[in-house]
């Protein structure tokens, strides 16, 4: 194996190494909070090897964003298969607490939240669109169910985004009573 080639098989193992990094920067701190030093430092790597790997914080934050829908789907699968029956309502039920699941650390949620508020930036926005296209086309293939039933699940997906960002389980309010009716994420 050449030096060359050595180099290349290095890079294109710390790849994933460092998305992982940066989804738990991103998630932590936002697109515009945190650095690729950050990045640099939770991946142990200097921040220029990192700007080797990605050209600039928009790749480094679309990899990341790439990685947080993988996650979701992976999950999505999990709970389809996971399904007491596997009529559409019953997978998508069964998808949904798996993604509650998967969110109750808020890494992948809080990420989510921050590519939402810099979706201008576009390739941040492309991603964005890329998963959420994922997403919904996974949720209607694998379920089945008609597209106004995919529709109402990606909804409730964000209204639980906003219950869990917003800590609405806590408020003993009537408005926030109504918003999180019915709705309960694992500890």
């Amino acid at each position: 194996m050449t030096e060359r080639s050595s180099i290349l098989s290095t890079a294109e193992q710390r790849r994933p190494l460092v998305a992982a990094a940066a989804l738990h920067e991103f998630a932590r701190g936002g697109f515009h909070g945190a650095t690729i030093a950050d990045v640099a430092r939770e991946a142990n790597i200097s921040p220029a090897y990192v700007f080797k790997l990605f050209p600039g914080k928009e790749s480094l934050f679309v990899s990341a964003l790439e990685r947080c829908f993988e996650k979701i789907v992976e999950a999505l699968a999990e709970g389809a298969d996971a399904a007491a029956d596997q009529s559409p309502e019953s997978v998508l039920d069964a998808m949904g607490g798996a993604y509650a699941k998967l969110i109750s650390d808020r890494q992948l949620l809080m990420l989510q939240v921050h590519a939402q508020s810099v979706a201008e930036i576009p390739e941040v926005g492309e991603a964005l669109r890329a998963g959420l296209a994922t997403v919904t086309t996974f949720a209607k293939r694998r379920s089945g169910a008609s597209d106004d039933a995919v529709q109402r699940f990606i909804a409730y997906g964000q209204l639980c985004h906003l219950i869990v960002t917003a800590g609405l389980e806590d408020v003993p309010q009537e408005w926030a009573r109504i918003l999180s009716h019915g709705i309960r994420h694992p500890e």
